[in-house]
């Protein structure tokens, strides 16, 4: 007699999983959490009046789409789209998932960049995507277009693209992003991951924008936990052409998002002070750590996102556990397929001068 196993999808089979970063524990000791690339500020003030305001009334259901929310976005983008371009998740994540619920078929294609956020491949997985890894250049992370070109075949429907990058923190610069997107066959969809952009200066760097407004099939990923503050939420959005937003829609849940997210949401795009602010903060802070890490002599990658991947001086499992017994939390980053390398968030001047004066205190290394 069969048993259940034999309905279960093959390319479900148990496999490696994607574990977020880990929580503070319960501890007498100051601990400075440098571990989830989280706004050092906290949450925006006006997200949080917001969210206050909207959980007086969580007995009721929430709104049945994400209108209100897709509209606050146009604005948002200073109405260089429509409000049918974006589309609102419960996390980027759940873009992710949602667009490859919608795009894969078992036996597709898809491509992404090792190392990279881990939910590229385990997602893929879940709908029976082969998965093609074709790794940023081992040594600066950047972007190997002509890699990636020569990988694509007829089976290929998703690229994954991020900029700037998580883990590494490296960006794809406008030329060659020009040029790589020229090329894609136009039956693919481009998926530019752009969490990060808020922390971006570089002058070449460019975001999703310009592409969809060319009507490139191209589609931008964003969430409003790193520079919004809003991670405890689990809220996000994309934006792409109308022609593939609505064909996204059909999977679309109604009373998808918390009405407490919703308007936290809103409200965190009205506070304009407080993105400011906290650009502010991670741009100090980023010069700040790179010239310490200099100092220290620890070796550091060039960053354009709120946090740094570095080359600890001792085994990263070792490094992450003496600095968590002095209080700082950072995240070893094997997993996102970067063996060896730690990532470090960027936080508060505390946070990251108590970050250096852990690491001086392992020395010698």
């Amino acid at each position: 007699m069969s048993s259940i196993e034999s309905i279960f999808k093959p390319y479900l089979e148990p496999k490696e999983v994607y574990k977020g970063g880990k929580n503070i524990p319960a501890s007498t000791q100051k601990i400075y959490k440098l571990s989830s690339n989280e706004n050092p500020l906290g949450a925006s003030p006006k997200a949080v009046a917001a969210l206050k305001k909207a959980a007086e009334n969580i007995d009721l259901y929430p709104d049945q789409t994400d209108v209100r929310l897709r509209e606050a976005l146009v604005k948002d983008f200073n109405n260089e789209l429509t409000a049918d371009q974006f589309i609102c998740g419960n996390s980027g994540s759940e873009i992710i998932d949602m667009l490859l619920r919608a795009f894969i078929n078992a036996g597709d294609e898809v491509i992404y960049s090792n190392p990279c956020f881990l939910p590229y491949s385990v997602f893929s997985r879940w709908y029976g995507a082969e998965q093609i890894d074709v790794p940023l250049v081992n040594t600066d992370y950047s972007f190997n277009a002509e890699a990636v070109l020569g990988a694509i075949n007829e089976k290929t429907k998703v690229i994954f693209l991020t900029s700037p990058n998580n883990p590494t923190g490296t960006y794809i610069p406008k030329s060659i992003l020009d040029e790589f997107l020229h090329r894609v066959p136009k039956n693919i969809l481009i998926v530019i991951d752009e969490v990060y952009r808020h922390f971006a200066d570089a002058e070449d760097y460019v975001n999703a924008l310009p592409y969809v407004k060319a009507g490139h099939n191209v589609l931008g990923i964003n969430s409003f936990s790193k520079t919004y503050g809003l991670a405890g939420q689990r809220i996000g959005y994309c934006y792409t052409t109308a022609t593939i937003a609505n064909y996204l829609r059909q999977i679309h849940k109604p009373f998808l998002l918390p009405i407490t997210s919703i308007e936290a949401a809103i409200g965190a795009l009205s506070d304009t002070a407080f993105i400011e602010q906290t650009v502010k903060t991670v741009h100090k802070g980023r010069k700040f750590l790179a010239d310490s890490f200099t100092s220290l002599g620890i070796k550091y990658w060039p960053t354009q996102a709120n946090f740094f991947i570095i080359d600890p001086p001792l085994p990263e499992f070792e490094f992450t556990d003496r600095l968590m017994e002095q209080g700082v939390m950072v995240r070893p980053v094997s997993q996102f397929g970067a063996p060896g390398k730690v990532r470090v968030s960027i936080g508060t001047q505390e946070a990251n001068e108590a970050l250096v004066s852990a690491i001086h205190n392992l020395k010698p290394f």
